[in-house]
């Protein structure tokens, strides 16, 4: 099958819950249902992240971002249905693509954006930037520029959660690119040895930077990888924001019953290039036509609106509210002050 021809069927494609178990492994777990305040929390946040990652690349041409950014627009379904799943003394690491995941966990916009802009009211006191948002005390444990670089992080966080008994889970988000690398597979076995309460969370948008699935892995449902570690595996529609909840809120009430890691493989898709930079033209407009019409925020507002829980005029107040929360908050953050110059950094750097 031709690689177009391949793109526009993934893309068509429904993709409806799968799961693989290991023989004898106990997985089925209730998960209540949502209530309309929840299902409601997840559209504001799948509206303020899209918008959030729209100013940010306003901000860019206005010359407020220095250094690169990688936006999640179209991924917005992952970051707030899975974190949403999660209780607050969780840990979650994500990917250099985690502003989504940062706001989901609480983070304040205006500090976002300050650390964006280098200014010293950043998160990071404007040293991290982009690639590097951090939050212990949101669990947020970091995100590193190197693919999959969370991963043996995660594995130790979920260690930690092990031997402290609190019933924490650790969540790392990860890329297509990174079920190819040496640490997912080394992370993978020693979680699922250890039976380690980690939830492997693989954010399949088809492309590591550049290049297609197809050219790299052997396979387009990454599930097939958890085979190996008789890993309990399961596959979502990445754009269903409520079916990405259920995914999560299962596995994490498994790792918090001793049950061990799971693997959760979110398909999905990027509306924009790898990097700010990035026109994203290697990939067939028919492909990118497709995913677009599933685009998780439209459609979770139509199931609402459907099901009478959202009205299409409550729906336009949310979005504007958003866009006037985010573009305040930018506007705030430019006039932070900058870090001085002249003090020592290596203090506040770990390497």
């Amino acid at each position: 099958m031709k690689a177009s021809t391949r793109s526009k069927a993934a893309a068509k494609k429904a993709v409806t819950a799968k799961e693989h178990v290991p023989a004898g492994k106990g997985h089925n777990r209730a998960v209540p249902p949502l209530d309309k305040a929840k299902r409601l929390e997840l559209f504001e946040m799948m509206v303020r992240i899209r918008e959030f990652e729209e100013q940010v690349q306003r901000s860019y041409l206005e010359g407020l971002v220095h250094g690169t950014t990688h936006l999640c627009q179209g991924q917005e379904g992952v970051a707030a249905g899975a974190n949403l799943a999660l209780a607050d003394g969780d840990y979650v690491s994500y990917t250099y693509r985690g502003h989504g995941h940062c706001l989901a966990r609480g983070m304040e916009m205006e500090t976002a954006y300050a650390e964006l802009f280098g200014r010293t009211t950043g998160l990071c006191n404007g040293l991290g930037g982009s690639m590097h948002f951090t939050d212990i005390e949101k669990g947020l444990i970091g995100a590193a520029g190197i693919v999959g670089g969370g991963l043996p992080a995660a594995v130790g966080a979920g260690l930690s959660a092990q031997l402290n008994g609190k019933g924490q889970v650790s969540a790392v988000f990860f890329g297509d690119g990174a079920v190819n690398i040496g640490a997912f597979h080394e992370s993978m076995n020693i979680a699922q040895v250890w039976r380690l309460p980690v939830l492997f969370i693989c954010e399949n948008n088809l492309y590591g930077e550049f290049t297609r699935i197809n050219f790299t892995t052997p396979f387009e449902d990454l599930t097939e990888r958890a085979k190996g570690y008789a890993m309990t595996a399961v596959q979502v529609d990445g754009n269903d924001v409520e079916a990405v909840y259920r995914a999560t809120a299962e596995a994490a009430e498994r790792a918090r019953a001793g049950e061990g890691p799971t693997f959760i493989e979110c398909k999905t898709y990027r509306h924009r290039g790898h990097s700010r930079t990035d026109p994203a033209k290697y990939r067939d407009p028919k492909e990118v036509e497709a995913w677009l019409a599933r685009d998780p925020i439209p459609a979770h507002r139509a199931r609402l609106v459907k099901e009478g829980l959202l009205t299409e005029k409550d729906a336009e107040r949310i979005v504007e509210a958003a866009k006037r929360d985010v573009k305040a908050a930018a506007d705030r953050a430019a006039t932070a002050p900058w870090p001085d110059p002249g003090q020592d950094f290596t203090a506040k750097m770990f390497a």
